[in-house]
């Protein structure tokens, strides 16, 4: 009978993670595709317009590793429920926005709904049997694939049918609905780190984060060579040199240097940080090429929805994969199945580099895209968690997704960079040579990625570590060795 409601209890645990997870990765993506429709809307111009994009962005990133860490220190599931309060205010005020300022403050509060991310890692490995720890963080990890995919699928049909609010409306009332239930039926979590909020590493980390963020993300518009992207860089690595040492000096740190050095969290870092120079690059362009008229020599002319259902194969594919991460990491370990993910990925840019005049092209690339990239990206999130001990679960897989982040925001630039420097004219359209340089570019960053998986430390034998020494936890959750 307790066996029966333990289970009962870990499902309706893992149905709220999912609700929450998934309200934030549709918001991600949902945008993107209507951002035209939202300049007309709030009648202000196309280089304003980013900023929709740009300061979730810059939330985001800094909410993501300090909910984790506030997550380990004052219990997961109270951070779990306010991160998507914070998320479900900010779908309010967006959707009800008459104006750019007002909207971008909505987008804000979205970008906080990122704490979900490593809170739901945490709390499936605080209640979940050590067992069933991969696959459910393999299932949560694609379906944050999975709603990023469906966000530019259901984005059209959204707007065409309900209207330009409803694309706040409907992930309000899913954020809202999954931060109640958290409330009434996720336990607790007793794992806490001691300690107090650490507010100068917490300003430090936030602004050479904002301040990266910000100059490669509105680089292409303001210039690379301007003041302003120059000084936001320097005084980025200014702040990420003062953040580090006050890190590595404090006995109270929001993220435990010590843990950043082990092998297998580095070198988790460091791929993510490759998947996502090239993954949000990709998704960033590949609805503009197949938007773009044939007349231009290449393009497909295709709708928002369209674009969408063109995609809805890579989601699906994403989701299946994610899906079988977790017994495949059980069988063949988690470095063989992100370096097979990696690869499936790179040979898919190859595919959309050298074969894309025939809509069938890019749906047999979209489909090896979306495996290869559910594979790693669940398998990865394993790594993480299964490096650290519990009382780091939240801090570490935040700032893996964070630098994931950073990633995406550097491959976005610099694949706007190569793609419109190909436009015959400032502002023109890009010739095909600029996508196909830029996808050959791609393909060249994941293979790097691929060999850079082959860092990740093999299985080893497992040991058990006392919580909170700094060692590896070495559950049958966790056989990565402590190889700093």
């Amino acid at each position: 009978m307790a066996r029966e409601a333990g289970l009962r209890s870990r499902r309706a645990t893992f149905a709220v993670l999912v609700a929450g997870l998934c309200s934030y990765s549709l918001l991600q993506s949902m945008v993107i595709p209507v951002l035209p429709a939202l300049q007309e809307e709030l009648g202000t111009t196309q280089a304003d317009i980013t900023w929709v994009l740009t300061a979730n962005l810059l939330a985001a990133s800094v909410a993501t590793p300090i909910a984790g860490r506030l997550g380990d220190m004052f219990g997961k599931r109270r951070m779990f429920v306010a991160v998507l309060t914070a998320l479900s205010l900010g779908c309010l005020l967006s959707a009800l926005a008459g104006a750019l300022p007002l909207m971008i403050v909505g987008r804000v509060l979205q970008g906080i709904g990122g704490g979900v991310i490593p809170l739901g890692y945490s709390i499936v490995r605080d209640e979940f049997p050590d067992a069933s720890v991969p696959s459910a963080i393999g299932a949560l990890s694609s379906l944050i694939a999975v709603g990023s995919g469906a966000g530019l699928v259901i984005a059209g049909p959204i707007d065409e049918t309900l209207g330009l609010p409803w694309l706040f409306w409907l992930p309000m009332v899913v954020g809202a609905v999954a931060a109640l239930f958290a409330f009434l039926v996720v336990p607790e979590s007793q794992v806490r780190t001691p300690g107090r909020v650490n507010l100068p590493a917490a300003l430090l980390l936030s602004g050479w984060l904002v301040c990266v963020l910000l100059a490669v993300s509105r680089g292409t518009v303001w210039g690379w060579g301007s003041p302003r992207v120059l000084g936001l860089l320097a005084g980025a690595a200014v702040l990420l040199v003062a953040w580090i040492a006050v890190e590595t000096r404090s006995a109270v740190p929001l993220i435990d240097m010590r843990m950043m050095r082990l092998r297998a969290v580095w070198t988790a870092n460091l791929v993510a940080f490759l998947v996502g120079l090239t993954v949000f690059a990709a998704f960033a362009f590949i609805p503009q090429f197949l938007q773009t008229s044939p007349e231009a020599g290449y393009g497909f002319g295709a709708s928002i929805g369209e674009v969408g259902l063109a995609m809805l194969p890579q989601t699906l594919a994403g989701f299946a994969a994610g899906l079988c991460s977790g017994g495949l990491v059980r069988r063949f370990g988690a470095r063989n199945v992100v370096t097979v993910g990696t690869l499936l990925a790179a040979i898919a840019y190859g595919l959309v580099t050298v074969a894309h005049d025939q809509y069938w092209h890019l749906q047999v690339a979209f489909v090896i895209m979306g495996a290869g990239m559910g594979t790693t990206q669940a398998s990865m999130a394993t790594v993480v968690v299964s490096a650290v001990p519990r009382t780091q679960t939240g801090a570490m897989s935040g700032m893996n997704a964070n630098i994931r982040t950073i990633g995406g925001a550097i491959g976005s630039a610099v694949m706007a960079t190569v793609v419109t420097a190909s436009a015959p004219v400032p502002g023109g359209l890009p010739t095909e040579s600029g996508y196909v340089t830029g996808f050959g570019m791609l393909t060249v960053g994941m293979l790097a990625c691929a060999a850079a998986t082959r860092a990740i430390p093999g299985t080893g034998r497992r040991r058990r570590a006392p919580v909170g020494s700094g060692e590896v936890a070495a559950t049958p959750l966790a056989p990565l060795p402590n190889d700093p």
